[in-house]
């Protein structure tokens, strides 16, 4: 994995966008933050375990959990985006944690030796996997028995402006697909199961709000930046005009007296390794 990163279109294509934002990624609010401390406080992990974070961005996760493991305890943490693991690295230095080794891999495709990490975390970013059942089954090979996984998305219902947009876009033949496989508790313990994974944990939590219309709409140019919804800008712009109108429509139609509520359902799902032969190969 030290080779240089070879990475096909779609993936080029968020490692791009995540260069782009990351010198600005920590300040755009504390989500992402309470996410990754949410996900490593769940996973009660101990002195000395080794832990493997999956797309560590600025290393929310990868630093939380190194501060938990200690010294005798190691965190690797693996991304697509250069920027973001350069963020991330000057925040490790900072906090002189010398637990922590970053490598920039396509997590798809990683190739760490069988039985090497307890845990395995992965914070915002199993939509991005072109195949997430496959991806699961292949860091699971990455785990001791015993080991754990913790994984953290969001419900189908979550982000308001998401949600509209998905609805809006259909009308015109483009389906964004989102969090087709993950949207539901239901989802997440079949997703964890059929991957070989046993005592599978959801733990739901709610971190909506109400957003005003102004903010609501306001999220238009970074919604159609957003990877998965990037399909979008392949309409003539006359079409991508109508969906933007109607967009603002339905927004505008959600609006209360307390302004537009933006659902953030969010599951934190765990599992272990009990039986390795349960792994569907």
């Amino acid at each position: 994995m030290s080779k240089s990163l070879e990475l096909e279109e779609f993936k080029q294509q968020i490692a791009t966008i995540y260069n782009q934002r990351s010198h600005k990624y920590d300040s755009e609010g504390n989500l992402h933050q309470q996410w990754a401390y949410r996900l490593v406080e769940y996973a009660h992990l101990r002195k000395g375990e080794r832990i493997l974070d999956i797309a560590t961005g600025t290393g929310l996760v990868a630093i939380a959990a190194a501060e938990r493991v200690g010294e005798s305890g190691r965190v690797v943490g693996v991304d697509i985006s250069t920027g973001m693991l350069q963020v991330a690295r000057h925040k490790i230095e900072a906090r002189g944690l010398n637990n922590i080794q970053l490598i920039q891999a396509d997590a798809e495709t990683l190739d760490f030796p069988d039985n090497s990490f307890d845990v395995i975390f992965c914070a915002s970013a199993l939509i991005f996997m072109k195949d997430i059942p496959a991806a699961l089954r292949l860091w699971h090979k990455f785990l001791v028995p015993g080991g754990r996984i913790g994984i953290q998305v969001v419900a189908e219902t979550a982000f308001v402006t998401s949600v509209v947009l998905q609805k809006v876009a259909k009308r015109y033949g483009v389906e964004l697909i989102l969090n087709e496989l993950t949207g539901t508790e239901e989802k997440c313990y079949v997703l964890l199961k059929a991957a070989g994974f046993e005592e599978i944990e959801i733990r739901a939590e709610q971190f909506g709000n109400y957003v005003t219309l102004a903010e609501a709409q306001g999220m238009w140019e970074s919604i159609l930046n957003f990877p998965l919804c990037l399909s979008l800008r392949k309409l003539e712009p006359e079409k991508l005009m109508q969906v933007k109108a109607e967009y603002f429509d339905e927004l505008e139609a959600l609006e209360t007296e307390k302004g537009i509520w933006n659902d953030i359902l969010t599951f934190f799902v765990f599992g272990r390794i009990l039986d390795r032969s349960a792994t569907l190969l």
